[in-house]
């Protein structure tokens, strides 16, 4: 039997949920002062999960709206979807009434298991069929659409369509939902010299289920890591460990006045701040989508 929760507002701020952060959120929640009405987890680290942990969550149930963003089904592999998996993951987001699920455009896994990264596809026509497919297949066995994120990169492949292309094309075949990481785009801007604005300008509004912002870092290349004669040179990695920098803040605020407000995920793995720095950032997320309200009205 499902949990019962009260209704949320599509224009809502989320949290990723990360173990270290339950006794803080138990916390807000006897003070009654939430910073957020969304927490996301991946249901990998929670399916099956009995005792205590299962506890919060059916109490988290109660008070807050849950999205679920998923790590290892591989939508861009050859090798079989995991059915068992999917079995285990519809009964969660059954009885945890999720409002949302979503999984990344990319490969992680093959023969041998899990690669534990996400690895980019091919930007092509035949990896656009293969890739919408697999979604709906998915989509189909749980009965619910699904959103698909666009991922960081580190290389190119040999490709055919530009990132947008290949994005835009994936939904349409697949129909389904985009999870619009708002880092993801920044960084891949800046690592492949594109338009950030233009890429979020141009996707499909109408397919953005809600929106991810995080943290990266700068490093520094060697000609070891490219090839590369630029003693200067860098990337940036989507690594979550660092508050979210200017520029993604002013992407997210260009995101809602190109595509209206959408719900807002902050995700933040690595190094997890003080309680009250997430706060604070959260509060910068509400910030923004109250001023995009009213530049709108």
């Amino acid at each position: 039997m499902a949990l019962q929760k009260s209704s949320d507002s599509s224009q809502a701020v989320g949290l990723g949920l990360r173990s270290v952060l339950l006794s803080s959120l138990q916390q807000s929640l006897e003070t009654q002062n939430t910073p957020c009405t969304i927490l996301e987890i991946a249901p990998e680290n929670w399916c099956g999960m009995g005792g205590i942990k299962k506890q919060i969550l059916d109490e988290f149930a109660a008070h807050f709206t849950w999205y679920c963003h998923g790590l290892s089904l591989s939508l861009g592999a050859t090798t079989p979807l995991d059915f068992t998996f999917l079995a285990s993951l519809k009964s969660f987001l059954e009885y945890y009434q999720v409002a949302c699920y979503s999984e990344h455009l990319s490969f992680s896994g093959d023969e041998q298991g899990l690669l534990y990264d996400l690895l980019p596809l091919p930007f092509n026509s035949d990896t656009v069929l293969h890739v919408a497919q697999r979604i709906q297949t998915v989509q189909d066995y749980l009965q619910r659409r699904i959103a698909i994120e666009n991922i960081s990169y580190y290389m190119t492949l040999d490709n055919e369509l530009t990132e947008l292309e290949f994005v835009t094309a994936v939904l349409n075949e697949a129909d389904c939902d985009l999870l619009l990481d708002v880092n993801n785009v920044y960084v891949n801007s800046v690592n492949h010299n594109d338009d950030a604005k233009n890429f979020i300008k141009s996707l499909p509004g109408h397919r953005i289920a809600y929106l991810h912002v995080a943290g990266h870092q700068k490093q520094l290349l060697t000609s070891f890591d490219l090839q590369h004669d630029d003693a200067n040179a860098s990337i940036l990695i989507d690594t979550h460990h660092y508050p979210v920098p200017d520029p993604v803040w002013d992407l997210l605020s260009y995101t809602y006045a190109s595509h209206g407000l959408k719900p807002t995920v902050l995700e933040c793995d690595n190094g997890i701040p003080a309680w009250t720095d997430l706060c604070l950032e959260l509060q910068q997320i509400q910030n923004i989508m109250e001023s995009a309200y009213a530049n709108k009205a």
